[in-house]
């Protein structure tokens, strides 16, 4: 990544607090079902303990904030960056619905349904950054790494909890 400018800075944390803020309103359908719903589901050994998520979601939104600003400091003024935004727009709107589907309305179909469609549109979302800024793709990596475990998860929590 090419240095940043003191300009920069406060595109770089709107970029971080967007995907904060996203992370946020899913964490809203979350939290309460970590302890009530979700703890009585029947979970493959290896599922990662609670305390572990916070931490590496954390982590992965400065990551993913991070890939956005080098996107967006190419400027908005060039179709391929309005578009690589959009993209990035739909595929964390998605990680949101997600939360909503899995947590807030308890459906485990509906949950591994809406996790594939969030890796698709994450590895659309890589392909468009890495166009724009290799950097920016290769940030949104670790996500992907993640979401594929996570589909793994919802995969066998489909399969356990009938």
């Amino acid at each position: 990544m090419n240095g940043i400018s003191i300009r920069e800075i406060p595109k770089l944390i709107i970029s971080i607090l967007i995907v904060y803020v996203a992370g946020a309103v899913g964490t809203l359908y979350t939290l309460k079902e970590i302890t009530t719903w979700y703890v009585y589901l029947a979970k493959p050994g290896w599922t990662p303990p609670n305390w572990a998520v916070g931490p590496i979601w954390s982590t992965l939104y400065i990551l993913i904030g991070t890939a956005l600003f080098l996107v967006w400091r190419k400027g908005l003024g060039r179709k391929d960056v309005q578009f690589a935004i959009l993209v990035f727009a739909v595929q964390l709107g998605i990680n949101v619905v997600w939360s909503l589907v899995f947590f807030g309305s308890h459906s485990i179909f509906g949950g591994l349904v809406m996790v594939l469609i969030l890796w698709i549109a994450i590895l659309i979302n890589i392909f468009v950054f890495y166009r724009i800024s290799k950097p920016a793709g290769l940030l949104l990596i670790p996500y992907l790494i993640w979401v594929s475990i996570a589909s793994y998860l919802q995969y066998n929590l489909f399969i356990l909890n009938p």
